[in-house]
């Protein structure tokens, strides 16, 4: 690691949470009714919430404007529909990417009447405003995700074959059944952003991610990551 190199730690315990019955949400930003001004966003990274939607029930059409919008099933079926026209269901092993640009009404909801829904939903700035709403659903598939990191949504969508976002950045994932060590080689200035969905994740000083914890490292030309069994992770660069 660069020895300029700053990490801060986000434990999952230390997140905003809200219970509303129907929905129980964490807030790893300032977003909605939980506001602090030192924790606004990271680098273009504006939101990230940790949905758990019950059987159902869910968010009815509602507008963003100007907000580059992703979102991970991670358990369950969420239906989407859109001001566009679009309405599809999504399921783990893909990936959901909205442009909302000018402005664009959507809904959210958990497909199933009696599964449970898991999600994270996260923002980032776009490189421009008022760019044209557009939607896309990304397959990427489990197991292509197995014991490596996978590009997922990237600006480099033809070159790396991902859901292509209006932002400099990729958003990586990866499973891995056995522990696995995973180096990252970094352009200058760029910043990381990982996030543990489940297992544990080490640093070469010792310090260790443990579930839905969050790490945000700037300064680093290279990163090593130290995968135990079981992990399912996402790694951002960013600006």
């Amino acid at each position: 690691m660069n020895t300029t190199m700053k990490r801060s730690i986000q434990r999952a315990g230390d997140r905003y949470h809200n219970n509303h019955g129907w929905l129980k949400t964490y807030f790893s930003f300032s977003f909605a009714d939980y506001y602090d001004p030192e924790n606004m966003h990271f680098s273009e990274l504006r939101v990230l919430n940790d949905d758990h939607i019950a059987p159902g029930t869910g968010f009815g059409l509602h507008p963003h404007k100007n907000m580059e919008i992703v979102t991970v099933v991670l358990k369950g079926e969420l239906e989407h529909q859109d001001s566009t026209g679009n309405r599809e269901i999504i399921v783990p092993g893909q990936i959901q990417r909205m442009s909302s640009g000018t402005g664009i009404y959507h809904g959210e909801a958990n497909a199933s009447s009696s599964e449970p829904l898991e999600l994270l939903q996260l923002w980032f700035m776009p490189e421009r405003l008022g760019i044209d709403p557009s939607y896309e659903t990304h397959t990427y598939g489990l197991e292509s995700i197995q014991n490596r990191l996978l590009p997922v949504v990237s600006n480099h969508a033809e070159e790396l074959g991902t859901a292509h976002i209006h932002q400099d950045m990729t958003m990586y994932l990866g499973q891995f059944p056995e522990r696995e060590e995973v180096t990252i080689e970094l352009r200058p200035n760029r910043s990381l952003y990982v996030f543990v969905m489940e297992g544990e994740v080490g640093f070469e000083d010792g310090e260790v991610l443990h579930r839905r914890d969050a790490a945000r490292i700037k300064n680093a030309d290279t990163m090593k990551f130290h995968f135990r069994p079981g992990t399912h992770v996402m790694v951002i660069d960013l600006p």
